[in-house]
């Protein structure tokens, strides 16, 4: 069984590597730990004006809710089945550990010229570092050694992370919307109180 398991795992790696579009549940989630780590750079490197980095900060939580989203609803569900209790206290960690960075997200999300702007990005992206390291070199190890199916779980994750990034591209659009729409009643009444 155990053979059976990893030849199938080792097919579903060479067909990854033939289609780079079809990812693993793990090839995934470490593709999204490449761009969050690659945003945070990006963004700690002081190189950016206030917008760019109110640009890229929502860039930044808007991948991480996304990210923790699917894993919340698809990869921990599926862990939790496929390992042991012995090693549930690291899908345990891993869920405290979203609910600290979920915090944070929403804190630079509501920002408004706030001091901590900055602090908040570093506090967030050393947490996700963390976060990361742990998934990477103890969970996802652990993982490869069951029989969970890591190209169907891949499949499922990527369907659903679509799904959530045309709602956060729909909510986007309507945020601007509002914003216009807001810009020109403004605009309207100024002219009004000038007549």
């Amino acid at each position: 069984m155990a053979k059976a398991s990893a030849q199938k795992k080792s097919v579903d790696a060479e067909e990854n590597t033939r289609n780079p579009g079809a990812k693993d549940a793990i090839a995934l989630l470490k593709a999204d730990h490449k761009e969050v780590a690659a945003m945070f750079e990006e963004f700690l490197a002081g190189d950016l004006d206030d917008d760019a980095k109110d640009e890229l900060a929502g860039k930044i939580c808007q991948a991480l809710s996304v990210h923790a989203q699917i894993e919340e609803e698809i990869f921990y569900p599926a862990a939790r089945e496929a390992v042991s209790s012995d090693d549930e206290d690291l899908l345990d960690e891993a869920e405290v550990e979203h609910g600290s960075i979920t915090d944070l997200v929403t804190a630079v999300e509501e920002h408004e010229d706030d001091a901590l702007f900055d602090a908040q990005i570093k506090v967030m992206s050393e947490w996700v570092k963390h976060h990361v390291k742990e998934e990477e070199t103890e969970l996802f190890p652990k993982l490869l050694k069951t029989d969970m199916d890591m190209k169907e779980l891949g499949a499922a994750m990527a369907a659903r992370k679509e799904e959530l990034m045309e709602e956060y591209d729909a909510a986007s659009d309507d945020d601007e919307a509002d914003e216009d729409a807001g810009d020109e009643k403004a605009a309207d009444e100024e002219d009004e109180d000038e007549k």
